[in-house]
């Protein structure tokens, strides 16, 4: 059965509001958290980016629902936290002064990364040497409760869990919605591999013309149309994910989670 979660976007909100939207997302019947893990915001009009570890810790206190980060690049903890990993962008990685690595280079250090980690969640000790990652005399003392790495292998990959995730901008006035959508996440539309490119968010608003309102209209669920909203959640289950986060964009964030708690979420299938 489909699970069904809210994704707190770090690049839009300071952490109070990720609080705030966190508590009413259980109360709305969201069943799991993702938050987004960058050190830049997209663009200057989203104009946020705490740190995600802190904001982490008070929502282990402030709600029940599990956290997963979407996605962080080699980094671990435990317990209800869920750890989501990827190849990473220019935009957030590049401050540390070394080169940008090609998409493939990226992807092998990525999977050399979580081959490295999935031995330290066994608790033993690891030492590696690879060719991009060294490690000398490594263990996790403190290992997670529950391990997903002895299941995960004997299934022999079988089973992963599925996750994706969607922006919406709820709204009375659809045009409104449209506009605010494409002020704060115009990126999202950007061509190629322009998200994974370039380095600061002074590049990406250069690009902002590219993007059309038609463009928004098109391609991201804006307004107050039910239906809309729900084909939006629907496909991804008949596309076969496990998880699918939703997220509002814009300031209306009361006005969303009243509209998915009431007319939304109740005509999904949950468990």
């Amino acid at each position: 059965m489909p699970e069904y979660g809210y994704f707190l976007s770090c690049e839009e909100f300071a952490p109070d509001d990720l609080i705030e939207q966190a508590r009413t997302a259980e109360q709305a019947g969201f069943r799991s958290l993702w938050i987004s893990d960058h050190y830049h915001p997209w663009n200057d009009a989203q104009g946020q980016s705490p740190f995600v570890r802190s904001v982490i810790g008070t929502l282990s206190e402030a709600v029940s629902l599990p956290v997963e980060t979407a996605v962080t690049c080699a980094t671990m903890t435990g317990g209800r936290f869920r750890l989501g990993v990827g190849s990473g962008e220019a935009l957030n990685e590049h401050i540390l002064g070394g080169p940008w690595p090609p998409t493939s280079v990226r992807l092998e250090m990525l999977e050399e990364a979580i081959q490295v980690m999935r031995r330290l969640f066994s608790g033993e000790e690891v030492s590696h040497d690879g060719p991009h990652y060294r490690v000398e005399n490594a263990r996790l003392h403190t290992v997670p409760d529950e391990s997903l790495v002895s299941p995960f292998l004997k299934a022999g990959g079988a089973g992963k869990t599925i996750s994706g995730g969607t922006k919406v901008c709820y709204g009375t006035d659809r045009d409104e919605a449209v506009r605010t959508a494409r002020r704060l996440w115009f990126n999202e539309l950007l061509p190629g591999e322009t998200a994974q490119t370039l380095p600061s968010p002074r590049h990406f608003e250069q690009l902002e013309p590219l993007v059309t309102e038609r463009m928004v209209r098109d391609n991201v669920v804006c307004g107050d149309d039910v239906d809309a909203h729900l084909a939006a959640l629907n496909a991804f289950a008949e596309a076969g994910f496990d998880r699918t986060y939703v997220t509002q964009i814009g300031p209306d964030q009361r006005g969303f989670f009243d509209f998915y708690r009431t007319k939304v979420l109740p005509q999904l299938p949950l468990d």
